[in-house]
């Protein structure tokens, strides 16, 4: 099965998203609501068949929503509670939004993306760092696994042993490769009419269709039944 959603709906839900994460839950049913919302990105990503992404986000989403409710307390003191506080709050605090920024990411094309933010009428400026971001780290993650296979080929996996070695031979590839790949990023972004004085085309048709429709209604609603319940006692 492949839903198809408009890119705009895909930013949607990533500003109605980020937008509640970073509103605290004070009740268990403003809970209730922010864990719902974050089920539906890592849903997504398994109607997309992304399942190690889907698996691995739920993963520790629903390690820090236990940890939190169940184990951890304002009582709680020594060091491994102070890092698992940290963790949760991390992972409830910002998970949620990286769920929903990685879907987008993984399931829309780069041409589809340049044409939602000219549709937006979103400075080519703007339009050109986010392309190169969208293909930055799916590009680094592509090469680290090069990395990882030239040096198993090499029978230095662990450095010979040695951690300082270790990550030597696996960081100091990924950082000129780092340079490279921004560099080749942003040059072909430009290449693709970026920033230039005539109205660029795009092959790519957006039209938002039915589930566009009951993605934003569903977002919509959800916000407003957030801060209603948070801020108006609804």
């Amino acid at each position: 099965m492949e839903l198809r959603l408009d890119p705009r709906t895909k930013l949607y839900m990533i500003f109605i998203v980020s937008a509640i994460v970073m509103m605290s839950a004070t009740t268990p049913f403003l809970w209730a609501v922010r864990i719902s919302i974050t089920l539906i990105p890592i849903v997504l990503l398994i109607i997309e068949k992304h399942y190690a992404s889907a698996l691995r986000f739920l993963v520790m989403y629903t390690v820090a929503i236990i940890l939190t409710f169940y184990y951890l307390s304002a009582n709680s003191t020594g060091f491994i509670a102070a890092f698992l506080v940290g963790y949760c709050g991390f992972v409830a605090q910002f998970m949620p939004s990286v769920i929903t920024a990685w879907y987008v990411v993984r399931t829309t094309s780069i041409d589809e993306f340049i044409a939602c933010m000219q549709r937006m009428h979103i400075p080519d400026g703007i339009t050109i760092a986010l392309a190169v971001v969208m293909r930055f780290f799916p590009t680094i993650k592509e090469e680290y696994g090069s990395i990882r296979d030239a040096m198993k080929m090499r029978g230095i996996m662990l450095g010979g042993g040695n951690a300082v070695k270790m990550v030597e031979y696996r960081m100091i590839p990924l950082l000129f490769s780092c340079v490279n790949i921004g560099d080749e990023l942003s040059a072909a972004a430009i290449t693709r009419g970026l920033g230039g004085r005539v109205k660029r085309t795009s092959v790519a048709k957006l039209k938002f269709g039915e589930p566009d429709y009951v993605l934003i209604a569903v977002f919509t609603a959800t916000a407003v039944i957030f801060i209603g319940s948070k801020y108006f006692k609804l």
